[in-house]
């Protein structure tokens, strides 16, 4: 991996957007990923709800196609599995089951967690996150495409 290559933390409806549905507004996202300038950042927890979500009937996706959409998201992702020891606090999300995607941002070093979960975006309020990691919409993220972004938030 490239030392200068921003560590992105994707939520799972984003991943959707990448990797199930290439939502036109959100390829350059994708095309970040893949070209290696972006590291995209996975854990075990954060790859089963993934794994899960694509399983919903409300996708009706086949068990093919999830297995493509898994497969082209890990061709490109890292998957950080150890948290430090001596690792930093983190807020409480208001939705647990979203509080993997921060210790994710935490564990592998993230530049941004990109979301549009409106809990995880609550928590960028404040200076609680300052010098870890910045909560970005995809939008934003986007933003961060067209001014050059190197790692810090729009």
């Amino acid at each position: 991996m490239n030392c200068g290559t921003l560590r992105v933390v994707f939520d799972t409806n984003v991943l959707l957007s990448l990797f199930v549905f290439a939502d036109s507004r959100f390829a350059p996202l994708r095309a970040e990923v893949t070209a290696g300038r972006w590291r995209a950042l996975t854990s075990p927890s954060c790859l089963a709800e993934f794994k899960r979500v694509l399983g919903y009937p409300l996708f009706a996706l086949t068990a093919a196609r999830q297995a493509a959409a898994c497969e082209a998201y890990l061709a490109s992702a890292c998957l950080i599995d150890a948290v430090p020891q001596e690792a930093v606090i983190l807020p409480k999300c208001r939705d647990r089951d979203d509080q993997k995607f921060l210790e994710l941002a935490r564990d592998g070093q993230a530049n941004w967690l990109v979301t549009a979960d409106k809990a995880l975006l609550r928590l960028r309020r404040g200076q609680r996150l300052v010098n870890l990691f910045a909560i970005l919409t995809p939008e934003e993220a986007l933003q961060g495409i067209k001014v050059g972004a190197g790692g810090t938030a729009p």
